[in-house]
């Protein structure tokens, strides 16, 4: 099959470099230049997108992850069968798919009638991630969701868990996003706001991908346009 690499941390992060080992080397990259974690779905029309060749199966587009997933299925890689994004640096459960710039390259797929697959991976601090574990978890994901494939209109949302260096390896749980909203707080230095909401203070309802991830496996969520 034809795969097509992105994701919203920039071509040159570990994540895509950890995604591209867990599928052999197999796909074309087409990512951003730089990060644009937290862009949500942004697209670039008013202004022309520089393209970079660094290599016949890697492209760095100077655009967000939206832009990257249109330059490929339209120029690049016309016959893509499946877009996937990340290997995101921090999680991506519940209601962050709306915020996403790696969620939102898999959902332009979608909107084409391509199939997609959003990866990231939970950041616990202050453990660090371990990019090689997160390729091998990526690996034994990736078969069954491409065996199972998709509804139309529809993508896959995956989400690691951070596991402490000595854990074995996690479960694989099939669930349903988290409709819970993520903590808002900002610190108040006169006419500036802060954020400063803590990620690991979101509430945690009972079998949402939050709580799966949170207690140590691999979240999968189906999503629907």
């Amino acid at each position: 099959m034809t795969i097509i690499l992105t994701n919203d941390d920039g071509i040159d992060a570990p994540g895509i470099r950890a995604l591209q080992l867990a599928v052999q080397g197999k796909g074309i990259i087409v990512a951003p230049k730089e990060q644009f974690s937290g862009c949500g779905h942004q697209i670039t029309t008013q202004k022309p997108i520089h393209l970079e060749k660094r290599s016949t199966q890697e492209y760095a587009v100077g655009g967000t992850p939206a832009d990257c997933t249109r330059l490929a299925l339209t120029h690049l890689a016309p016959l893509g069968e499946w877009v996937l994004s990340g290997i995101n640096a921090g999680g991506n459960l519940g209601v962050d798919v709306y915020i996403s710039g790696t969620v939102a390259a898999v959902r332009e797929a979608a909107i084409h009638g391509v199939k997609g697959i959003a990866l990231s991976h939970w950041i616990k601090r202050p453990l660090v991630i371990d990019w090689e574990r997160a390729a091998l978890l990526t690996a034994q994901v990736l078969p069954i969701l491409f065996e199972k494939g998709l509804p139309a209109a529809s993508f896959w949302n995956v989400n690691l868990p951070h596991l402490a260096p000595d854990s074995p390896d996690p479960e694989i749980v099939f669930c349903e996003p988290s409709r819970d909203p993520l903590p808002v707080d900002y610190q108040v230095e006169g006419e500036l706001y802060h954020y400063q909401g803590q990620y690991i203070q979101r509430d945690r309802t009972p079998g949402t991908d939050v709580d799966v991830c949170f207690s140590g496996n691999i979240a999968v969520t189906l999503i629907s346009l």
